[in-house]
């Protein structure tokens, strides 16, 4: 089964549920707890399929710096959420961790696979709002904690592995190839 297959599915499941769940603001509390782990799940699989076990210390890293500096902030600054239920809105750690796992498939595979990560990861910081757990800037902050820890522990897979792009045009035919260093 190839990456591709198995994130296309990842994806299709989570959108299916978030979109069956989006009934109430419970609801959508309940879909964004389950919904935030996508994009970080999405990555160790590509990272397994491929073999790539740099890219998986990388991403356990990557999420462990996230929620270590969200939570650090959250019992710092104490800030009430917006349904009142306790005094640790900032930042999102929903929104941090979903990030994160994004910017990581983006830093180490390419925005081919981020592109659906992010649209996730932007449907768990718009569901926090919604579900009265965030405001707009808790979201922002935990997105930008999470995605910040991403881009300085990830290091992207072409670099590590000497991938060169070269654009080839022949006659009927335009393409792309990809030459990858050993």
């Amino acid at each position: 089964m190839n990456r591709t297959f198995v994130f296309v599915l990842l994806f299709l499941y989570s959108a299916y549920f978030s979109v069956v769940s989006a009934q109430s603001r419970k609801a959508v509390d309940f879909s964004t707890d389950v919904a935030m782990f996508v994009p970080s799940a999405v990555g160790g699989v590509i990272s397994l399929i491929e073999g790539d076990k740099n890219g998986l210390v990388q991403l356990v890293g990557s999420g462990a710096a996230s929620v270590a500096a969200a939570y650090a902030l959250k019992y710092t600054v104490k800030k009430e959420r917006p349904d009142g239920s306790d005094s640790h809105s900032f930042p999102s750690n929903h929104a941090g961790v979903a990030f994160m796992g994004a910017t990581f498939i983006q830093q180490r595979y390419g925005w081919k696979y981020a592109l659906p990560a992010y649209a996730i990861s932007g449907y768990v910081a718009w569901g926090r709002v919604y579900a009265d757990r965030h405001d707009v800037w808790d979201v922002i902050a935990g997105a930008a904690i999470g995605a910040g820890c991403a881009i300085v522990i990830t290091t992207p897979f072409a670099k590590e592995h000497r991938v060169a792009l070269c654009p080839v045009a022949s006659p009927g035919a335009v393409g792309v190839s990809a030459v990858i260093g050993l």
